[in-house]
């Protein structure tokens, strides 16, 4: 099962024999419940995620009133880049990893992931792709923060959203929006609001329909 995941979903690090077979000898694939936490902020890097299938979303907690803010998205074919380099500096992670679908992952013990990078370049190519990859993902997420108004950040969350759900409908509470751009519920209600008025998005209880998102 291993084996048909790294086929599937990780070609470049399955191309090699030697990695492919030494990964399927560290590693177990499991399914979890959306909702595990897969990193928790402060906590010691135990395993590196491999994503087959699902959703999981990196947060980064602020020290001073607690409030999150979401960083990043892993999907099927990525890992956790903040776990492999928190392992690296051998340090407590900066950032909490939460499942936001049902997932299937390959998870590489934390200890094997070290003898892992030593022995092969390939896996380092996989990880440095990665992390361009994100880091790129975060520049944007920068951007959107610091120069744009929250009317946009919240337009492009949602085109996010329903983008890798293909699903123009969220089912997601005013809250739990907040919850992730760092933001209070009233001020996303009001948001919202004034989108609906726009002819942007369609509210619902407990929902919320992007108009016009084309996933063709």
């Amino acid at each position: 099962m291993i084996a048909e995941a790294l086929d599937n979903y990780f070609p470049e690090l399955a191309k090699m024999p030697s990695l492919k077979n030494e990964l399927i000898a560290i590693s177990s694939i499991v399914d979890m419940e959306a909702g595990t936490v897969i990193l928790k902020q402060g906590d010691y890097v135990k395993s590196i995620p491999l994503l087959v299938s699902g959703l999981a979303k990196v947060f980064k907690e602020e020290s001073v009133n607690g409030n999150e803010v979401l960083l990043y998205y892993i999907k099927p074919g990525e890992s956790c880049v903040m776990s492999v380099i928190t392992l690296i500096k051998q340090q407590k992670s900066s950032v909490k990893a939460i499942l936001e679908e049902d997932s299937k992952i390959v998870l590489i013990p934390a200890n094997k992931a070290f003898e892992i990078a030593k022995k092969y370049p390939k896996w380092n190519e996989f990880i440095y792709d990665l992390f361009d990859l994100k880091f790129d993902e975060l520049l944007n997420i920068i951007e959107i923060l610091t120069f744009s108004n929250k009317n946009v950040r919240l337009l492009e969350y949602l085109k996010k959203e329903t983008s890798l759900k293909k699903n123009n409908t969220l089912q997601t509470t005013h809250q739990q929006i907040a919850y992730e751009l760092g933001s209070s519920r009233e001020v996303i209600s009001r948001l919202l609001k004034k989108l609906e008025v726009d002819g942007l998005v369609k509210l619902g209880q407990g929902k919320v329909t992007l108009i016009s998102q084309n996933f063709s």
